[in-house]
């Protein structure tokens, strides 16, 4: 088998490129990461893409690069979260349950009950057009206010992709930085049940994170740094097998928006096995990157939260997943930063996810 090439340990601040996943207020845990990431002189954060509650984290962390560095990107993070904090309450991630206001904090068996989950159906069997004639999203107050957006167009200091999905066309389509508004944002975290379909030019677009959660692809094709770093906020493996219906309806969740993820990693990890065989021609290696993947994930951190808990926004809900997010942050950068620029430490030949 041919040696993979020798990596020098890089000099100076190491490039990376992050790769944040949507999962509504559990966005706060990538906060917490995005912080301790921002404190470490050792990497230096070029390029980022997302999808929904990500792509907020993203034109936050742009957003505060500009105003006044990382001190200002860690500010415009808190001030972003606060805000999600005062603006709406629960609906703000578009919670689809007509009883969670009333019965927050209830106890798991009525919420497992099936008087429960009839009222959850008859919810959902509602749409947005009917129950939200009006499209209120109070997210776009929240983005209007914290984010310059015509700043972000013309100084952003890193690149950004954010993830949108074509209704119509059933397509993923990747926004740059150079055109973001406040629509594209809530395009990418538009969830069809909540909230009517946003468009933009004559397009209707929903949730990124059904096509691409986040779409790593674009990485490969630009000009960014080799190493790339996932955040995740829906755990891929859990021990137990769900059997409550909102245990079930839970994994499901999971499942489905880590799919498009799945296949992206999957197609990484044989494309780097081809080249660490010399199955590719020369010519080819041109095309292909050997690109170094890392992870910070929800299997541990997020475990022992459920669907249900994406919606809530209270604060101090919030400070625990940004301080779960940090430390997470933390203990990555204590085992793998050495890693950054010279190797993987993700292994995707080990069959991750």
């Amino acid at each position: 088998m041919p040696i993979p090439p020798f990596k020098k340990k890089p000099s100076g601040p190491r490039p990376i490129a992050l790769a944040l996943q949507g999962g509504g207020s559990h966005g706060a845990f990538e906060w917490g990461v995005l912080d301790r990431l921002l404190e470490e002189e050792h990497l230096e954060i070029q390029a980022v893409t997302a999808a929904s509650a990500g792509a907020m984290n993203a034109v936050c962390l742009a957003q505060g690069l500009i105003d006044g560095g990382r001190d200002g990107a860690k500010a415009r993070l808190e001030r972003f979260w606060k805000q999600v904090n005062r603006n709406g309450g629960r609906n703000v991630f578009g919670d689809t349950s007509i009883w969670t206001n009333a019965f927050a904090g209830g106890a798991d068996w009525l919420k497992n009950s099936p008087g429960w989950r009839l009222a959850e159906t008859f919810a959902l069997s509602m749409s947005p057009y009917e129950f939200n004639p009006f499209n209120l999203n109070p997210l776009h107050d929240v983005l209007e206010g914290e984010i310059d957006f015509k700043a972000l167009r013309e100084r952003s200091p890193i690149k950004l992709y954010i993830a949108a999905t074509q209704v119509r066309t059933s397509r993923s389509k990747v926004f740059r930085e150079t055109e973001l508004t406040a629509r594209h944002i809530l395009a990418s975290a538009c969830l069809p049940q909540v909230f009517q379909a946003v468009e933009i030019d004559g397009e209707p677009y929903w949730d990124g994170g059904f096509l691409a959660n986040p779409p790593l692809w674009p990485l490969f094709y630009d000009d960014t740094p080799d190493d790339i770093l996932l955040v995740s906020l829906n755990p891929f493996v859990r021990d137990e097998t769900p059997k409550t219906p909102g245990e079930i309806m839970d994994r499901l969740n999971e499942i489905t928006f880590n799919a498009a993820l799945a296949s992206e990693l999957r197609a990484i990890g044989f494309v780097q096995k081809l080249l660490d065989e010399g199955l590719l021609k020369d010519n080819a290696r041109g095309r292909y990157r050997r690109m170094l993947m890392h992870a910070i994930t929800a299997d541990k951190a997020l475990a022992d939260l459920s669907l249900g808990s994406k919606f809530d926004t209270e604060w101090g809900f919030l400070t625990d997943l940004r301080e779960r997010g940090y430390k997470a942050a933390d203990d990555w950068l204590g085992h793998c930063l050495t890693q950054v620029g010279v190797s993987s430490s993700l292994d995707l030949k080990a069959g991750f996810p």
